[in-house]
């Protein structure tokens, strides 16, 4: 936050550096062009003005004796001012003295041939000048409130509630997960926040989950260890006596040994007991069905490993299908698809993977298939089981858990999967039920 602070008046600072630097612009380039227009008439007038007097001179030459009257009201009529837009009146001086520079309006003097010329004229650039820095200022103005305004806003709204969340996974890493994280009014980070939030509630139903599983082993070891104590020692007792001779008739010794049989199958009955516990499904998976469209499943998974397939180079074929409504938990089903993807694009030689789809007897069968399967037949029929990895895993990394949980899934949804090796490709279908 206080990064962002800096660069906030760092932006405020440069918006406000603008104004005068702009004004100065504006009045710099005004006052390269004031006054052009003006001097441009009088220009052509004094020009004029100069042929004017030569004609006069030829026409006097010609025209010997004429009285000269040429006075103010000759001279208006030799100067045609309609075609000048800023030069509005030209007095020729004729010995009025003081007078002749005297008056409202702005004007210049210009000698033509000996003779002083007045020329009157007006302009509106000084007003148009204010009237244009106003606007740029205004417009300055407004542009630096918004600036402001936009930056309190994502301070205020955005990352002030981010910040608040910061310290969230790291509160989830040390396994504080009793205090839920609060929405703010504007609901910029709706979705980040329900996820944060159910992956919080999911961690601790797992951790209560996990305390009661440690609970219930060790409840389960204490028992076992105290019920096979009590036959071990009937066992030991009596194959003490057997070893020293205390019992000498063959009847006695019989009894004797069906008692250790009896024992020694109790003992088998708890050690069966305890293969049967491990042997439970040791992962709870949460199922809510429903109903969802088959075009909605495969449409998420073809979005994601198209391009991830096409950046490792592996051509990735959807065969077509028509569309159909499936039972089952959707986001369970795209969990089942993408663990048969991954193992595709694990174990797999990374040329062909390809996804079709088929109809058999109201279910929809969608089979993944790669290209490189270098597990054997025999191998098949342990891929599903929970730990477990075939002879090609190599250096590959795993749990042995993926197709385990595909298994699971798929029968809590009332399907199933299976898989088989042909002509070098590996085949995995999802067997969905149709509604």
């Amino acid at each position: 936050m206080k990064r962002f602070d800096r660069v906030c008046i760092l932006i405020l600072l440069g918006v406000l550096l603008m104004f005068p630097a702009v004004n100065l612009f504006v009045m710099s380039g005004t006052e390269k062009e004031s006054g052009r227009p003006y001097r441009v008439e009088i220009s052509r007038l004094v020009r004029q003005i100069e042929e004017n007097g030569r004609n006069n001179e030829i026409g006097e030459e010609n025209d010997v004796g004429r009285a000269d009257s040429a006075g103010e009201s000759d001279y208006s009529k030799e100067i045609d001012l309609s075609g000048y837009t800023s030069v509005t009146a030209v007095i020729k001086e004729n010995g009025e003295g003081a007078a002749f520079y005297e008056g409202n309006s702005d004007y210049e003097i210009r000698e033509i041939d000996g003779i002083r010329y007045r020329f009157e004229y007006e302009t509106k650039e000084s007003g148009d000048r204010r009237q244009q820095l106003f606007l740029i200022n205004a417009i300055l103005g407004i542009t630096t409130v918004l600036v402001f305004l936009v930056l309190f806003y994502v301070r205020q709204n955005v990352l002030l509630p981010f910040a608040a969340m910061e310290r969230i996974p790291y509160e989830l890493s040390r396994g504080n997960l009793t205090v839920p994280l609060k929405e703010s009014k504007n609901r910029f980070f709706g979705r980040f926040v329900w996820g944060v939030n159910l992956l919080r509630e999911n961690m601790e139903q797992q951790k209560e989950r996990e305390l009661a599983l440690q609970k219930e082993k060790k409840t389960l070891l204490l028992s076992l260890s105290h019920d096979i104590k009590t036959p071990l020692s009937a066992i030991k007792l009596s194959a003490k006596a057997l070893s020293k001779g205390l019992y000498s008739e063959t009847e006695k010794q019989t009894e004797i040994a069906e008692s250790i049989n009896a024992k020694a199958d109790e003992i088998e009955g708890f050690v069966s007991e305890i293969i049967r516990a491990s042997s439970e499904d040791f992962l709870s998976f949460e199922v809510h069905m429903g109903e969802f469209y088959l075009s909605e499943l495969l449409g998420e998974i073809t979005k994601y490993y198209r391009e991830k397939l096409a950046l490792i180079q592996t051509e990735f074929m959807v065969g077509t299908y028509s569309d159909c409504l499936l039972k089952g938990d959707k986001d369970r089903a795209v969990e089942v698809l993408q663990n048969l993807m991954e193992n595709a694009i694990k174990y797999g030689d990374g040329r062909i993977i390809s996804m079709d789809t088929s109809e058999e007897d109201g279910c929809i069968l969608i089979r993944v298939r790669n290209t490189g399967c270098l597990l054997s037949e025999n191998e098949l029929p342990y891929i599903f089981e929970s730990f477990w990895r075939g002879s090609n895993v190599g250096s590959r990394k795993g749990s042995g858990l993926g197709l385990y949980i595909c298994r699971s899934l798929m029968r809590k949804m009332g399907g199933e999967v299976f898989a088989e090796a042909k002509n070098g490709e590996m085949v995995v279908t999802a067997v969905f039920q149709e509604v």
